[in-house]
């Protein structure tokens, strides 16, 4: 059996209100709701995914709200207003890996970019494939892309938690993570750098 590679865990210790209503438009299992604590893992082979979905689901007390598989990788998320179950289950996870946190893999930001006063045409293009808040032409829109994909949720999450703006859309799926937040110039400013220091803050290999 090949190794399993723990490429993404990043635990969200309480979802802010946006965030929470993106994820609840956008996943197929258990909707979470505000205040919630969170947990995404990320593994290859992506099959590895099922096997550490059925220990976390019985070992714990925390609803899933995605199991994805891509061509590469497999992603599970759950949550709990129970701080305490999201941990225990990312720690039975880690414990049926054999590994500790510090093994997993360290996120890069990849892009970080600034664009004031969006140009109308950009707006409608960005508009036609987002699932939160709508881009308004003049906003200052913020384009984050992190790698491995699962950490943009945690990027979102402080991102609003410093400064309320607009999420507009998150993908936390694939090769490449990409968050998109839109308002004011200096909301968005401040959104960046908590969204960049949140991801450089996390250790690993």
């Amino acid at each position: 059996m090949a190794e399993i590679e723990l490429r993404a865990f990043v635990f969200i210790d309480r979802m802010q209100p946006q965030y929470a209503a993106y994820v609840g438009t956008t996943v197929q299992g258990d909707i979470p709701v505000s205040g919630m604590s969170q947990l995404f893992v990320e593994v290859a082979p992506g099959n590895e995914i099922f096997r550490l979905a059925d220990i976390v689901l019985k070992s714990s007390q925390v609803k899933p709200a995605s199991l994805v598989i891509e061509r590469e990788f497999g992603m599970l998320e759950v949550h709990a207003f129970d701080q305490a179950a999201v941990i225990s289950s990312g720690q039975a996870i880690l414990d049926y890996l054999g590994v500790s946190i510090e093994q997993r893999k360290r996120p890069e930001v990849t892009s970080a970019q600034v664009i004031s006063n969006v140009d109308p045409y950009q707006a409608q293009l960005i508009n036609k494939f987002r699932k939160g808040a709508m881009l308004v032409p003049g906003e200052t829109l913020f384009v984050m892309e992190v790698s491995p994909a699962a950490y943009i949720a945690l990027a979102a999450n402080e991102a609003e938690k410093a400064t309320g703006l607009k999420i507009v859309d998150v993908r936390n799926v694939g090769r490449n993570g990409r968050l998109f937040v839109a308002g004011g110039q200096s909301e968005v400013l401040a959104a960046k750098e908590a969204a960049v220091a949140a991801i450089e803050g996390i250790g690993g290999r």
